[in-house]
């Protein structure tokens, strides 16, 4: 058997990983991509050329009185440079609006269809609280990833080649190495600091998840919490986890403080370094009043965004931790899968057999040993025995949740590991012990099991369940919502809701998964009335405790400890004075004293 995947856990990925997981999803909307980037570089362009006609103002402004005329052209130029940064800046955003959108709808989705393909080995591990947390901070986090990576750092970054291009070009070469200088040491200060501080941040996101994890896992239990008064026990573990996240929190805003002053700190440095060059070259007589003014308003473009810039790479990283591991989901592969060239089953009636089969849901634990037996089509096969011995394992290997360790389960004279699994399930109905039911409507809930069915269909199938007529009393009738997990309901409306949505999928093979077993006896031998009749002509597997509801079936297995022990009719099992005999006895007289 292969190892349980642990949900809590996922895959650990790098940052750069994390990109190459989210750049298909971007390029999907490839001539939008191009378009925004396009705009982004004229923004930047117009952004770095609005200096240099406001320098050629101040200088054809600083002559004489005298031969003082106004500076039209430079004056149109600022303008429209102006005009340029904001107007393809607002177009970039626009045309990138449905990649980050339509990236995060698709990254979602795809996320969703993955979990819903897992085996049952991972959802058994899973905790829901911090699985849907993960996959919320993830998204968000695609969000800010692609706006502020494109729209912030590669503006900044080419804002920055072309400032030190043009500082070297026009000015002495010390104007270049002071503005490099200060970006360079701002950047690697900022990389250095915000990686020693991400441990904290994947902190708060682990102790945020297990806390979210603890309270929906104690508002889904709601009824063991009451029952055993343990609310101060659950607010109490949920209260912990906010503590110890409380404290990374707290240290995540210390060293986010020590890194903003130490981000000023060579700001403030670089700053008055450039300003120095300048006003000694304005005494000089080398630079004037307007290079001045240039040089200013380069420094107030460039590093109002470089300062922003600590910050947005700090938000960037704390969005790849978050996207981490709602990509690491993803990676989290699929114990059972279907085959390259799995065929597709079609077929109107259907043959069930286990052959020598053996499984266990751990190495060190199995749970069938050498199980064989076949049900012909439209045939009744119940399996019993005590808890524990194998029953509703037999169940889960039919529907394919696990593949058996060794030996085979046929349909219709064919390996189902030869199949596609949602093919083999569509041909599979079942009704098991405990329904659980959906949080909307009992017409939602019914016509679960075909979507695609019409109201007159459900009606139907509600009449065939004998639900109908309880559900026409309600003042909503079938939009009467059920309510978490159908706790509205009893437990035989919610067993005769199962049946209902059963019928309406119409499936040849049928399981009772102990279908009666939690219900009084009135309601039991109403509904195993109705169990009998839609278990007709079809293929039938009975997984049941209780011996009476079973004497009709065309074969009875008794299982103990994984294996098969017994086998035969009802009379002929009788006969034979085995387990099922005394198991019936005991069970009649345990009747009998009730």
């Amino acid at each position: 058997m292969k190892p349980a995947s642990s949900a809590s856990s996922p895959v650990s990925r790098n940052d750069l990983q994390t990109i190459k997981s989210l750049l298909p999803y971007v390029w999907q909307f490839k001539w939008r991509v191009i378009l925004a980037m396009s705009c982004l570089v004229g923004a930047k362009v117009a952004s770095v050329s609005a200096p240099l006609y406001l320098k050629d103002i101040v200088d054809q402004l600083g002559v004489a009185p005298s031969l003082l005329v106004l500076p039209v052209a430079a004056l149109l130029g600022y303008g429209l440079a102006r005009l340029l940064t904001t107007v393809l800046g607002e177009l970039r955003d626009a045309l990138f609006a449905r990649v980050t959108q339509g990236a995060i709808r698709r990254i979602a989705t795809r996320v969703f269809e993955h979990l819903l393909s897992l085996s049952m080995r991972f959802h058994l591990d899973r905790q829901t609280g911090g699985l849907s947390r993960d996959i919320e901070r993830g998204t968000k986090g695609i969000g800010f990833l692609l706006n502020f990576m494109l729209f912030s750092i590669l503006p900044t970054l080419l804002e920055i080649v072309m400032v030190a291009a043009i500082l070297l070009w026009r000015y002495e070469w010390p104007f270049a190495v002071v503005t490099l200088g200060t970006i360079l040491a701002y950047i690697v200060f900022t990389l250095v600091v915000t990686e020693k501080r991400m441990v904290y941040r994947r902190s708060m996101n682990d102790l945020d998840s297990k806390a979210n994890s603890k309270a929906i896992d104690a508002l889904l239990n709601y009824e063991t919490v009451k029952y055993f008064g343990n609310e101060a026990y659950e607010l109490k573990r949920y209260d912990a986890n906010l503590e110890r996240w409380v404290d990374s929190a707290v240290r995540n805003q210390v060293s986010l403080n020590l890194l903003n002053m130490g981000q000023g700190a060579i700001i403030s440095a670089g700053i008055v370094l450039l300003l120095w060059l300048s006003a000694d070259g304005v005494v000089e007589g080398t630079m004037s009043v307007g290079d001045v003014v240039l040089v200013s308003a380069f420094l107030t473009q460039l590093y109002t965004p470089l300062n922003f810039l600590g910050f947005v790479y700090r938000e960037i990283k704390h969005a790849l931790a978050d996207m981490e591991r709602m990509f690491g989901l993803l990676d989290q592969g699929a114990e059972v899968a279907d085959k390259p060239d799995a065929a597709c089953l079609r077929a109107d009636a259907a043959s069930v057999e286990f052959e020598h089969v053996d499984f266990g849901y751990n190495p060190d634990r199995q749970i069938l040993f050498d199980v064989s037996f076949a049900i012909p089509a439209g045939s009744t096969l119940a399996v019993v025995g005590a808890s524990g011995a194998g029953k509703s394992t037999l169940s889960r290997l039919l529907y394919r949740f696990y593949d058996a360790g060794s030996g085979a389960i046929r349909v219709n004279g064919t390996d189902i590991r030869d199949m596609t699994q949602a093919s083999l399930r569509r041909h599979i109905g079942i009704v098991p012990q405990d329904t659980v039911l959906f949080n909307d409507t009992i017409l939602y809930n019914i016509a679960y099991g075909n979507p695609l069915a019409s109201r007159e269909e459900i009606i139907q199938a509600a009449k065939a369940a004998s639900i109908h007529e309880f559900v026409m009393s309600l003042p909503q009738g079938y939009d009467t919502p059920v309510g978490e997990r159908g706790l509205k309901l009893s437990g035989g409306e919610k067993q005769r809701v199962a049946i209902a949505r059963t019928l309406l999928k119409n499936p040849p093979i049928l399981i009772l998964d102990e279908a009666t077993s939690a219900l009084d006896t009135r309601t039991e031998r109403a509904i195993q009335d109705e169990l009998s009749r839609i278990s007709r002509d079809r293929t039938t597997l009975i997984i049941a405790h209780r011996l009476s509801t079973v004497v009709d079936a065309d074969e009875i297995l008794v299982m103990e400890g994984g294996r098969v022990m017994e086998r035969g009719s009802h009379d002929t099992l009788m006969r034979g004075n085995g387990r099922y005999a005394r198991m019936w006895a005991m069970q009649a007289s345990q009747s009998d004293d009730a």
